[in-house]
C-alpha cells in the first residue's frame, strides 16, 4: 500500500505533465525525468527530505516565468496542493524550493539554502551542462531565433535577474554568461563531482566549434 506522500507525488506528477505538455524541448517532461534522475542520484549521499526533494523537482518549473505566468501559475499551484490537503508549511517549503532553482535567483547573495533547495537546484544545474546541456541551450536560442555566435558580440556580465532575462546575445555566449559558470557554483559536494565531466564536455565541444569556424574566438579561461 502507498504512503500518503506517496499518493501526494503521483498526484503532484499528474499535475505537473497535464502543465508541461505544450512547453519547449528543452523543458519538458523529459527534462523533469532527467532532473529528477540527478537529484536522486545526489541524495543517495546528501540525505535531504526524499520527498521535498522529489516534490521539488516535479515542480520546480511549474512557475517558471519563461514558460508561464508565474504570478497566475503561482496561484494555481497554492490551490492545487491546498485542495490536496497539504500542510502550509510543506507548501512554502515547495515554493521555496522551486524559487532557489532558477541562475537568475543567485543575485540576491543573502538567501541560505537548505540542503533540499540545494539538491534540486543542483539536479537542475547538471541537466543544464554537458551534451544535454548544449543541446538544450540551441534548442533556447533557435526557439528565439537568436544568432549561433558574433565574434562582435562579447559575452555580459549581468547583475541583476531582470538584465539577465533580457539579454538576447548568441547562444555560444550563453556559455561564458551562465554555463561554465555552473561548475564552481554548485551547492553540494556529490554535485560538484558529477559537474567536472560535463563541465569539460563542453570546453571540448567549444574548442571544436571555433576550430569549425575558424576563429580564435572568445578564451577558453
Amino acid at each position: 500500500m502507498k504512503t500518503a506522500n506517496q499518493v501526494l507525488l503521483d498526484k503532484i506528477k499528474d499535475y505537473v505533465f497535464r502543465k508541461m505538455e505544450t512547453v519547449d524541448a528543452g523543458h519538458d517532461i523529459s527534462h523533469i525525468k532527467r532532473v529528477l534522475s540527478n537529484a536522486q542520484l545526489i541524495n543517495e549521499r546528501e540525505k535531504g527530505n526524499a520527498f521535498l526533494i522529489e516534490a521539488g523537482v516535479l515542480l520546480h518549473d511549474i512557475t517558471d516565468e519563461k514558460l508561464f505566468n508565474k504570478e497566475q501559475a503561482e496561484k494555481e499551484l497554492i490551490i492545487f496542493l491546498q485542495e490536496n490537503e497539504v500542510y502550509e508549511d510543506t507548501i512554502q517549503l515547495l515554493l521555496s524550493i522551486i524559487n532557489a532553482v532558477s541562475f537568475g535567483s543567485e543575485f540576491d547573495k543573502s538567501v541560505k539554502l537548505s540542503l533540499e533547495q540545494k539538491v534540486v537546484r543542483d539536479a537542475d544545474r547538471l541537466d543544464a551542462i554537458g551534451a544535454i546541456g548544449i543541446a538544450r541551450a540551441f534548442h533556447y536560442g533557435g526557439g528565439k531565433n537568436r544568432e549561433l555566435f558574433n565574434e562582435d558580440i562579447p559575452p555580459q556580465t549581468y547583475q541583476s535577474t531582470k538584465e539577465y532575462r533580457k539579454s538576447t546575445s548568441p547562444t555560444i555566449n550563453h556559455f561564458y554568461e551562465k554555463l561554465l559558470l555552473l561548475k564552481d557554483r554548485m551547492e553540494t559536494e556529490t554535485g560538484k563531482k558529477m559537474a567536472q565531466q560535463r563541465h569539460e564536455y563542453m570546453l571540448g565541444f567549444l574548442q571544436q566549434f571555433y576550430t569549425e569556424i575558424n576563429t580564435k574566438g572568445f578564451s577558453l579561461e
